[in-house]
């Protein structure tokens, strides 16, 4: 037995590891998760405690030094009619944004889900897909070529003969502007492009889950198409929705370089914690306008896993 042991190489460091990995597997977990957990923690949440902190600072008004007392003084800002303002148009828009989505969405993924096959699926994927491998920055600035006023869509309104309808649309007042590219139609149009993929990937994961033989039944009891759609296939497909919803909302409540390349000079969020961390130096009162999304946000998803929204991602 001594000369077989004897013939035998030395345990090294890496046969010890895989004997203990093998023995103990939580201790291999850890080992695996120890380095994203320390980022996540250190990085993100840490950013987000500094963040937190800052905002409950306040900024001396005579000499622009940051103040690190604690106060609500900054919070209390937020209701001034113009930062009030700022956070009722960046919610609206982002409402907005995501039922025009949800609704351009739903006959896309519908039929992809239900009728596309082979290469008209995958012509569906790389279709949906094909916007999001360019430039976000190249895409933006295209669209604010495409909405000018010597623009495509103009041309092609007045070739013909609708220029009046788009005159009438960008006169309407708070929505309108001098051309598409300077009015909130033309910021609409251009964060329902950049943020339509993320509806409809999630809403027809939803409807691809959507058993055929519920539709059968239905067919059977004596639905029509419109009554099936209404009572099965939306109720079903209301967690695709939710989860697609999720990411157009939020995307589009901390977006700011939208609103600072297509539309006027009114504030978003993005574009108000921007400025004020840099130009302003405010760096309190950026850190409460962060807040007001990450806050929203935490509602949202809170009522949308009660409707089951991250069961369809």
């Amino acid at each position: 037995m001594s000369d077989l042991r004897a013939a035998l190489p030395g345990r090294g460091i890496w046969d010890r590891l895989t004997a203990l990995f093998w023995r103990r597997p939580g201790v291999l977990v850890a080992v695996l998760i120890a380095a994203p957990l320390a980022w996540l923690g250190i990085v993100y949440v840490g950013s987000l405690v500094a963040l937190l902190i800052q905002s409950f600072y306040s900024i001396n008004e005579f000499s622009g030094v940051v103040v690190k007392e604690f106060t609500l003084k900054t919070y209390a800002e937020l209701l001034r009619p113009a930062n009030a303002d700022v956070i009722v148009r960046t919610v609206t828009m982002a409402a907005s944004v995501t039922l025009a989505s949800a609704v351009l969405a739903f006959p896309i993924a519908y039929y992809a889900a239900r009728f596309a096959r082979g290469r008209w699926k995958a012509a569906f994927y790389l279709g949906i897909m094909l916007p999001l491998w360019s430039s976000y920055l190249v895409k933006v600035y295209a669209w604010k070529l495409i909405l000018s006023k010597e623009g495509i869509i103009s041309w092609a309104a007045n070739g013909i003969g609708a220029g009046g309808v788009l005159d009438a649309l960008l006169a309407l007042p708070g929505i309108g502007g001098n051309s598409l590219s300077t009015s909130y139609i033309g910021t609409f149009l251009v964060f329902v492009y950049v943020w339509l993929p993320y509806m409809i990937l999630p809403m027809q994961a939803s409807l691809e889950r959507v058993p055929q033989s519920m539709l059968e039944a239905s067919a059977a009891l004596g639905a029509g198409g419109l009554r099936a759609l209404w009572s099965v296939i939306l109720p079903l497909a209301l967690p695709g929705v939710i989860a697609g919803s999720i990411f157009t909302f939020s995307l589009t409540l901390g977006d700011y370089i939208i609103p600072q390349i297509i539309g006027n000079s009114a504030n978003f969020i993005g574009m108000a914690v921007y400025h004020l961390q840099g130009t302003a130096g405010n760096i309190p009162l950026a850190a409460a306008f962060a807040v007001v999304p990450i806050l929203i946000m935490l509602v949202y998803l809170g009522i949308a896993r009660k409707l089951g929204a991250f069961d369809a991602l």
